[in-house]
């Protein structure tokens, strides 16, 4: 264990949903639809909303949009659930920025992926997130998805993160237990970790991890929510139970690139329009029954 807790660790816990961002056939934001989305989560039990993550289509927003679907969600959460702003970007001035516009929004924290495409050193990711912690006094959670950024923030690097003010919490998305556990070693409890892999989710807590920032929850929020507290409590084959429900979904979201696949779903649900953003697409023809099956298995259909 390299760190001693020396701060509180994020409170958020249980089935924390990466909400997609719902968009009409031109691309353009679905006020109607996202208000819609986040009753459907307040209603089911969600525990916590991530608005404009990598699941929202953070990519292809620009800065008005993402402060203004910031400031929406809070808006419409009105306090019923936390809201998480996703404020990465591969520019620590750009962090800096989206970050400042989360906390003048009112979001409960701010969620920061590490910088993609550019490839920094472990060195400059602690660096980064040190820089945008000191400039934004927020509660901040790391987020490592080594899959889609070509960059990974190895444990000892989260570890000495861990004693930065404002540095609550680590979204760990590689899928590894084993990884889970080692920041919890790491770090001696000084931030939550949260896990970033729906099929992996249920043992991550059972290790240690407070809950899931998850891409299932979008369509399957109150299974979610049981999986997360059984195993929060303990439960372990009460957990593999509802998640045995789960794992088609988990499997089948994930097809194509996040979030074709669990936008095609909520829209075959009935509960947003079918637009996307260019360079993604619509769900591919043939892909959509192993989506229409998984949903049916998990009653949701």
């Amino acid at each position: 264990m390299i760190a001693m807790a020396t701060q509180t660790p994020a409170p958020f816990r249980g089935s924390i949903v990466a909400l997609v961002t719902p968009m009409r056939a031109d691309g353009a934001i679905d006020d109607e639809s996202l208000a819609r989305l986040v009753e459907f989560h307040v209603e089911n039990g969600t525990d916590g909303i991530v608005v404009v993550g990598t699941t929202g289509e953070s990519a292809t927003l620009d800065t008005p949009e993402h402060c203004g679907l910031i400031r929406r969600v809070v808006e419409l959460a009105a306090g019923r659930v936390p809201v998480i702003a996703g404020t990465g970007a591969n520019s620590t001035t750009e962090a800096i920025e989206l970050t400042r516009c989360g906390k003048e929004a009112g979001a409960d924290a701010c969620l920061l992926v590490t910088p993609y495409y550019n490839k920094p050193t472990q060195e400059g990711l602690y660096r980064h997130f040190r820089t945008v912690a000191e400039a934004v006094d927020i509660p901040q959670i790391l987020y490592n998805v080594p899959g889609r950024t070509a960059c990974d923030m190895l444990p000892v690097t989260v570890a000495r993160l861990a004693s930065v003010p404002g540095i609550v919490g680590i979204k760990e998305a590689t899928g590894k237990v084993e990884r889970v556990a080692e920041i919890l070693d790491r770090t001696g409890g000084a931030i939550s970790v949260y896990s970033g892999d729906d099929g992996t989710a249920r043992e991550a807590i059972l290790a240690g991890a407070r809950g899931d920032i998850s891409v299932t929850a979008n369509v399957a929020p109150r299974l979610m929510h049981e999986m997360c507290m059984l195993a929060l409590g303990g439960d372990r084959e009460g957990a593999l139970a509802v998640d045995e429900r789960l794992m088609p979904l988990h499997k089948a979201l994930f097809v194509e690139s996040n979030p074709i696949p669990v936008k095609w779903a909520l829209h075959e649900m009935g509960l947003i329009p079918e637009g996307i953003r260019l360079p993604l697409t619509p769900l591919s023809e043939g892909l959509r029954p192993v989506i229409r099956e998984a949903l049916a298995k998990a009653g949701l259909l």
